[in-house]
């Protein structure tokens, strides 16, 4: 599966786009980069409500998998990634800038305006308290429903308790390739609600 996952990276990104490696910015409270199995998003983004217009935001996008399946899939609509290591960003800009639908942004995602986004992918990028925080900053931005996809298996589900204006559309499991047995990755798609 992991020679397949590098064929289609190759396609689109022209380089693997796994990394493994630890985050510089574990005290700003971000998690290792990983990069979600095709597979995973194939389920979880192939199923989305995606149109011309849409603009899906994948916060912590590493070296670009999101991005990249993105492109691959010729899912419609825009796709930007937000990622806090500077040289991670570099990569995912350098080989993404040849799509227009494409936009990457070097930062953290407390920082970047959430107004334009109808979905958003979180696979596990930060801890919980970022994560509340980002929470607040999209129910206080959004300017119309949001669709949020979060993976983890940390369980960040704290972040989302007494928020009342989130339904719960969707959730289930998966079992990543090499872990096996190991704690399974949780998944959770959300619908904010606007009114």
């Amino acid at each position: 599966m992991r020679d397949a996952g590098l064929l289609r990276d190759l396609a689109v990104a022209g380089r693997s786009l796994e990394r493994a490696e630890r985050t510089r910015h574990a005290a700003e409270g971000a998690h290792d980069p990983t990069a979600t199995p095709y597979f995973v998003l194939e389920d979880l983004l192939g199923g989305l409500d995606l149109v011309a217009d849409s603009h899906l935001l994948d916060v912590g996008c590493g070296a670009g998998r999101v991005l990249a399946y993105f492109v691959g899939a010729a899912l419609p609509g825009h796709v930007t990634g937000v990622e806090l290591d500077p040289a991670l960003a570099a990569e995912a800009a350098a080989w993404s800038a040849r799509y227009p639908n494409v936009s990457v942004v070097a930062g953290s995602a407390l920082d970047l305006p959430l107004a334009d986004y109808t979905h958003v992918y979180l696979f596990n990028p930060f801890d919980t308290p970022v994560l509340a925080a980002f929470l607040d900053k999209l129910e206080c931005e959004a300017v119309g429903p949001v669709t949020l996809v979060h993976m983890s298996d940390n369980g960040e589900w704290p972040a989302y308790v007494g928020r009342a204006r989130w339904t719960v559309l969707r959730e289930g499991t998966f079992e990543l390739p090499g872990e096996e047995g190991d704690c399974p990755q949780h998944f959770t798609v959300r619908q904010l609600d606007f009114t």
